[in-house]
């Protein structure tokens, strides 16, 4: 299923980010789900899995303690005789679904026209990784890669296209093993040109 998004809109990328309860809190919510489940806690296999799952929430998550506004904030003005498009092609990441907490499992395609500034190709790549690491929709994904490229590089356009597998629907509920979600958006001259948007799609592999 094909989701536009929206434009973005100027307000800010980063949310505002509550107080986090503290690791031995964490791991008391995690022997309590582990219970609930029907297990015992404190059964040898299970004993230090509570440490095991807040580690690795750390890392699931990372991108609540890390800002893409400082992963954008070096940039460059030599952009010697280039002014066309820029393509980053065939990102992979894994990002959880907010509301199920199981895995996405997805590829971005990120371009932009360079206005004045340029920033390093892996800037970008980290820019998802910063996003993909929260619990998210694709749509908000989306549009939050969007507007932080927008507001540090203020380019000519910018353009993505995300496609993902969302466990929540092949491992749980209506199991439709294999089905994807395709959500895009186009701003400048992305969005006013039909032209250029079937570029990108060309150059990105994916059809019209």
């Amino acid at each position: 299923m094909d989701a536009v998004v929206k434009p973005p809109s100027r307000r800010k990328a980063e949310p505002d980010i509550p107080e986090r309860p503290s690791r031995e809190e964490a791991e008391r919510a995690v022997r309590t789900l582990i219970a609930w489940a029907g297990d015992d806690p404190d059964r040898d296999g299970l004993r230090d899995t509570p440490k095991r799952v807040v580690r690795v929430f750390e890392e699931f998550y990372a991108g609540y303690r890390e800002s893409a506004e400082a992963a954008l904030a070096r940039t460059f003005e030599d952009l010697g005789d280039h002014d066309d498009i820029v393509v980053l092609r065939d990102l992979p990441f894994t990002s959880h679904c907010e509301h199920h907490m199981v895995p996405i499992l997805g590829r971005a395609h990120i371009a932009y026209y360079p206005g004045e500034k340029v920033v390093g190709l892996s800037k970008l790549a980290r820019v998802l990784d910063i996003y993909t690491r929260r619990l998210q929709t694709q749509e908000r994904l989306t549009s939050q890669v969007v507007t932080a490229i927008d507001e540090a590089l203020k380019p000519r356009g910018i353009a993505i296209l995300i496609e993902a597998e969302h466990l929540c629907m092949t491992l749980r509920g209506v199991h439709k093993h294999g089905a994807s979600t395709v959500t895009t958006q186009f701003t400048g001259v992305f969005r006013d040109d039909p032209a250029e948007q079937q570029r990108f799609l060309a150059l990105v592999g994916r059809p019209r």
